[in-house]
């Protein structure tokens, strides 16, 4: 499965809350490169950066990875997911397309692996790895994306029925922590990204919503760790303790 698998990472300078997010500073390297390191060692397929801007590609293209400048106006990461797959492989030889979002340096590579496992069943469009939920925090924490999911016993992987940053559902039993890759069939992502926003995406501000209002299946995986994402200058600084960079 993975040999058909094209890793693209989303990278736009935009951020509101950590301005030029991509290039700050975790060690040696800017952390869109240590992302860009971890898609790279999941060894899952070829890695490209789909960059927004021209100083990322610059620093992806130091650190001898692969770039593919975007269009900085596209609305999404998927979009600038999509095009640049269409760029760098105009043939359709890469039929899985992973998303790995571009804030987060921790990333465990084997999570990369893990989310195409799920599209090895028909009945699933897209894959998504989750994590059960340790930290009680974490369970009314609306910056932590819970999706309604239900393992049988021994199984890692089940359909995702809904993404919501409430707790749902209600009730005793377990709660996931949603991790932001996803791994598209191809033909699934060249759909996703020629639907409008929808009415569920748009209050949840959620995209994965778009493709389940729309009848996309898609498929969660188990998987053991919980990787940082950055979106702050207090996350940055936990990035850096945690890889032994502050």
């Amino acid at each position: 499965m993975s040999s058909d698998a094209l890793i693209v990472i989303p990278s736009r300078l935009k951020a509101t809350r950590l301005p030029n997010k991509p290039l700050a500073m975790i060690g040696d390297a800017p952390m869109i490169v240590h992302v860009w390191r971890r898609a790279v060692a999941a060894q899952a397929g070829p890695v490209i950066v789909a960059c927004g801007d021209q100083e990322i590609a610059d620093v992806i293209t130091k650190a001898g990875g692969q770039a593919v400048l975007t269009d900085p106006a596209l609305p999404s990461g998927s979009d600038r997911v999509f095009a640049a797959a269409e760029t760098f492989d105009p043939q359709g030889k890469y039929q899985i397309i992973v998303n790995v979002q571009g804030d987060l340096p921790t990333l465990d590579p084997a999570i990369v692996a893990a989310s195409i496992r799920p599209l090895a069943r028909a009945e699933f469009d897209i894959g998504t790895p989750v994590a059960l939920i340790t930290k009680p925090e974490e369970l009314t924490d609306n910056a932590v994306v819970k999706p309604a999911v239900i393992f049988k016993p021994g199984e890692k992987i089940a359909a995702a029925l809904y993404f919501s940053r409430n707790l749902i559902p209600s009730g005793d039993g377990a709660h996931y922590h949603h991790i932001g890759v996803y791994s598209f069939r191809r033909v699934a992502l060249k759909k996703f990204v020629a639907l409008a926003p929808t009415e569920l995406e748009l209050r949840e501000r959620l995209e994965q919503l778009r493709a389940i209002e729309h009848g996309m299946r898609i498929g969660a995986v188990l998987v053991d760790t919980i990787p940082l994402g950055v979106d702050t200058p207090a996350d940055l600084d936990r990035a850096r303790k945690l890889l032994g960079m502050a």
